[in-house]
């Protein structure tokens, strides 16, 4: 499998009030739709649309950061017809679902952590942090 697109529809930001206390922060990735696609510049192969949604939930009702968009990805005939079927019942297998998956992050946890700057929320993941040397002690 090949990605060849990956477009956002949706990036939706909301802060219903200061984060203060207590707060759970989940992130959750949801594949909506797999169809086939045409692409005009590729012709002789075989293209997946992926339609996904992305969403980081500050709880108790703190704050919601949303994405939805699309993922393109050229897969041979054998692995075209095996996702859409497997998709009839919601399932999808993980030699495709790890690559998908892995794009859907490295695109929105960027863009997120942006946003969470922007709307003074607590970073989702944590930061590579610095800190000091620890002393050796030395016997004299």
């Amino acid at each position: 499998m090949q990605i060849i697109g990956f477009n956002f529809t949706k990036i939706s930001s909301e802060r219903k009030k200061n984060p203060s206390g207590k707060m759970e922060i989940k992130s959750n990735i949801n594949l909506k739709n797999i169809s086939q696609e045409k692409v005009d510049l590729i012709k002789d192969k075989d293209v997946l649309k992926f339609e996904f949604e992305f969403k980081i939930d500050y709880s108790p009702d703190i704050a919601i950061i949303l994405f939805e968009g699309s993922i393109l990805a050229i897969v041979d005939k054998e692995t075209q017809k095996d996702v859409l079927k497997k998709w009839k019942t919601k399932k999808i297998s993980d030699e495709v679902r790890l690559p998908l998956f892995n794009t859907i992050l490295a695109k929105c946890n960027l863009k997120s952590l942006q946003l969470e700057d922007e709307f003074n929320l607590p970073m989702h993941v944590p930061m590579p942090r610095l800190s000091p040397p620890q002393e050796k002690g030395y016997v004299q």
